[in-house]
């Protein structure tokens, strides 16, 4: 795979804030060993398009962002090396497997589906080949990713990360959930307030709402693993997922940006500041530190 697994974008001048973005779902490089069946189209319905860009203010605010180049179908960044179906093997995988809800859905650490009736492929995968992706995308995206969380605990005692995410209207449809609850327009995961100080979520929840959004906790998504991994507020390590309802600022069946796009990133530039500045208070020395 020629492309680079993941873009890494840190202040260019100015002053660098420990706060880290990263968006693992937006990227759109297909790699071409990746053997579906589907037509590239029905693959892009389970990305995060276009989030990055959404939030490519991030350095200008004084965090860092990153964002995946390949497909979270392809290799999902955001999950464990364990969550992992073994019914997609051809054979056993060579160390213990702990398939979580979202891995028996068919959405785990490399996607079986792209939603319940449509089958990626119509074989299983060699261990060699989950490696390769193992090699090539998901372990330089989640070491660039700790390098960012590690400078920032280093240098300020301690990192506010942002996991970055869009959601499709029929999420609890997709999550196998039966509701007649309204999707918000954000979903704001601590995975029930473990991940991060309530503050922190708190200014998120009213910048946004400031904006006219409705907003939602934990509802349908809590985070995964890497939030509870990252997120140690008792070590000043605080770790929130935000997720954007997509037709805010998508045609989902084309991914094309819609008219609503701009002004969400507008908003979205907007919050940000929010962020810096909140940030900027909880890291007294922040004047004195330099990327």
């Amino acid at each position: 795979m020629s492309q680079v697994p993941v873009v890494v974008s840190r202040p260019e001048k100015g002053v660098r804030l420990p706060l880290v973005c990263d968006s693992p779902h937006s990227g759109t490089h297909y790699p071409s060993d990746f053997g579906s069946v589907l037509p590239l189209l029905q693959l892009r319905q389970t990305e995060d398009t276009d989030i990055d860009a959404l939030w490519r203010a991030t350095p200008q605010v004084g965090g860092t962002l990153l964002a995946a180049c390949f497909p979270r179908c392809y290799i999902d960044p955001n999950r464990d090396l364990s969550d992992l179906d073994p019914a997609l093997l051809a054979e056993a995988w060579p160390a213990p497997l702990s398939p979580g809800p979202k891995s028996q859905l068919g959405y785990g650490l490399v996607f079986s589906k792209v939603n319940a009736n449509s089958l990626i492929y119509d074989r299983t995968l060699t261990v060699q080949e989950v490696q390769q992706r193992i090699a090539r995308c998901w372990r330089p995206y989640r070491n660039a990713l700790d390098h960012e969380i590690q400078w920032a605990c280093e240098t300020f005692g301690g990192v506010w990360h942002l996991n970055l995410h869009s959601m499709p209207q029929n999420a609890y449809e997709r999550l196998g959930l039966s509701t007649d609850k309204v999707l918000a327009d954000f979903v704001l995961g601590d995975r029930d307030g473990s991940t991060c100080e309530p503050e922190f979520v708190d200014m998120i929840e009213q910048s946004l709402r400031r904006w006219g959004y409705s907003v939602a906790r934990n509802d349908p998504y809590k985070g995964v693993a890497l939030l509870a991994q990252v997120g140690q507020p008792s070590l000043n390590r605080h770790s929130l997922q935000i997720e954007i309802r997509r037709p805010l600022y998508m045609n989902e069946a084309t991914r094309e940006r819609n008219s609503g796009f701009e002004h969400l990133q507008k908003n979205l530039s907007l919050t940000l500041a929010d962020v810096a500045a909140y940030v900027k208070s909880k890291a007294p020395d922040h004047r004195k530190k330099t990327g």
